[in-house]
């Protein structure tokens, strides 16, 4: 499989290694781009990526409750600019896509499509058309997710990130204060740490094993002993399970306590049980490729 030197470029920008050992760890991959990160991986040039691509496109990642609490959305919608992203019509458009999951469950994208607008008979899809004739810019509902129960939103940096997180605990409990200050700290932790998996177990298998090979490789190329090497892949990988599970992560307002054990001390604290089931972190962009305009080489053709 052949590469070009755009191929190079990108996986030197996902992985921050030089622009030789990208070459050679593509031209050794037969231009497998995933080939030839585990290869920069094994050489110990690259450190593991969680993110799928690069963020690119503009918009919002946002995330909002109803008032009950019970029910949240996180929803990624894009546009072609930053600056129609923060455009007050703009986002009043993405609260009511939210607004309209929140109280019609759409199954999928098909589904919200063809939802009807709350208090309207304008279908979603009817909707975004006329944003985009009014706004003037191409308009698309990426992605979304709806929890029901015991939920926590959050949003990042003005719409760069929307998180959501589901919790298992008593009313009584999700009522106080310092219920909503904890779920609020989860939800940032998200936002912040940006975690793969909730804990260990959710972790599949392939994906274990497929790190296990990495790290005895780094392992095996950094001289150590095979005697030792078992022992020390299980250490690493123990480290690796910190960065990509929620629970196993340190708690990002005191490193010296997990992300569990400060949900085991709320929950005493608060008299009950509270535990994490489920998130959804969406960041604006994430795997888009961005609009490359040349601002000269437009000027140029209003010129011609």
């Amino acid at each position: 499989m052949a590469f070009t030197a755009k191929d190079v470029a990108t996986l030197r920008e996902k992985t921050g290694c030089g622009m030789m050992d990208c070459k050679k760890a593509l031209t050794e991959a037969d231009g497998n781009m995933d080939a030839a990160m585990d290869i920069l991986r094994e050489k110990g040039l690259a450190a593991a990526t969680k993110k799928a691509g690069r963020i690119a496109a503009e918009g919002v990642a946002y995330a909002v409750t109803n008032e009950a609490g019970n029910v949240g959305v996180v929803i990624e919608v894009n546009a072609e600019t930053d600056f129609v992203a923060k455009n007050a019509e703009f986002q009043s458009f993405v609260n009511t896509c939210a607004e309209t999951i929140i109280a019609n469950n759409p199954a999928d994208m098909d589904a919200l499509m063809k939802t009807k607008v709350a208090g309207s008979d304008m279908t979603v899809e009817a909707l975004v058309q006329e944003k985009v004739l009014t706004i003037g810019e191409n308009i698309k509902i990426r992605r979304f997710e709806r929890y029901e129960g015991v939920v926590a939103t959050y949003i990042h940096a003005a719409g760069r990130i929307g998180v959501m997180v589901k919790f298992d605990t008593s009313a009584e409990i999700a009522a106080k204060d310092e219920f909503k200050a904890y779920a609020k700290d989860i939800a940032m932790q998200v936002a912040a740490a940006n975690p793969s998996y909730l804990d260990e177990a959710a972790v599949p298998a392939d994906v274990v094993e497929h790190e296990k090979k990495i790290l005895t490789e780094q392992v095996i190329n950094e001289g150590k002993p095979e005697k030792i090497a078992e022992k020390i892949v299980m250490g690493k990988l123990g480290k690796y399970f910190k960065e990509v599970c929620l629970l196993d992560q340190p708690f990002v307002k005191d490193g010296d306590v997990s992300v569990q054990k400060y949900t085991e001390n709320t929950a005493k604290t608060l008299g009950g049980d509270i535990k994490i089931v489920s998130f959804v972190r969406f960041e604006k962009g994430e795997g888009l490729e961005k609009r490359n305009d040349n601002f000269a080489d437009e000027v140029a053709g209003m010129i011609k």
